[in-house]
């Protein structure tokens, strides 16, 4: 990340080992904002370069996890999207989140969040995310019903979906009710979410998906259209013009 020739970095896959990254004064030692694209593990980063550093990152595919896959195939990634958001320096740009509208409506926010599980693991620490006027995007795979529910309790109680403006929600592969006929993912975000009153996608092609991945940048400000299978709106560049910088 030192290296001022590299303009931009795509995660190898997720996993596990990002945070360790965090305890080494990382913040000292960047000297301008590059093109941090990846998901899952990758979330405890992308929250600590956007508190500590004001960086805005890309919610995307990795070399392993969806890139490899190919453009526009399922389990790939949305070639649209991708380009767009590492791409796009001009004017705002628009992505189908091809979920459901939760609850309907409309909000403008910046948009931020990433994996649930890795959100939550920054409350406490220096690099706790500030959802205030957010639209946050929460996503996850492999957790019972019953996680999502305690993790999506925590940030509630600790305040974090207080002021958030909307809701883009994942679509949550492999994490079935242990017991058939108990609450699924869904109920449970409706029970915990639908009360905030808020505009709520759910189902979007973030993240963990079986669908061609969208790329949505975090740390921009967005417009959420929470109809139908939900739009949201990209109303400033993540990027910057490389010719008119220099």
């Amino acid at each position: 990340m030192r290296q001022p020739e590299i303009a931009g970095l795509i995660a190898l896959r997720g996993g596990y080992g990002a945070n360790y990254l965090l305890d080494a004064e990382l913040s000292s030692q960047l000297l301008e904002p590059k093109c941090v694209v990846g998901f899952s593990d990758l979330t405890s980063l992308q929250t600590y370069l956007w508190q500590k550093c004001g960086w805005v990152t890309f919610h995307g595919p990795m070399v392993a996890a969806g890139l490899n896959r190919g453009a526009n195939d399922a389990h790939g990634y949305d070639e649209e999207s991708f380009l767009q958001a590492v791409g796009n320096a001009r004017s705002g740009w628009e992505l189908s989140l091809v979920g459901q509208a939760m609850v309907e409506g409309q909000a403008e926010g910046c948009v931020l969040g990433g994996c649930l599980t890795l959100l939550q693991t920054t409350l406490g620490t220096p690099w706790e995310i500030d959802t205030d006027g957010a639209i946050l995007v929460l996503e996850d795979r492999g957790i019972r019903p019953y996680q999502v529910d305690r993790a999506l309790m925590h940030l509630k109680q600790a305040g974090k979906l207080r002021n958030v403006r909307a809701i883009v929600l994942g679509e949550f592969p492999d994490c079935q009710p242990a017991v058939n006929g108990s609450p699924s993912v869904r109920d449970v975000c409706e029970r915990i979410l639908r009360p905030l009153g808020v505009p709520v996608v759910f189902g979007a092609a973030v993240g963990h998906t079986r669908r061609a991945m969208l790329t949505v940048p975090l740390g921009v400000r967005g417009k959420l259209l929470a109809q139908g299978e939900g739009k949201l709106q990209i109303l400033e560049p993540a990027v910057e013009d490389a010719a008119a910088s220099g």
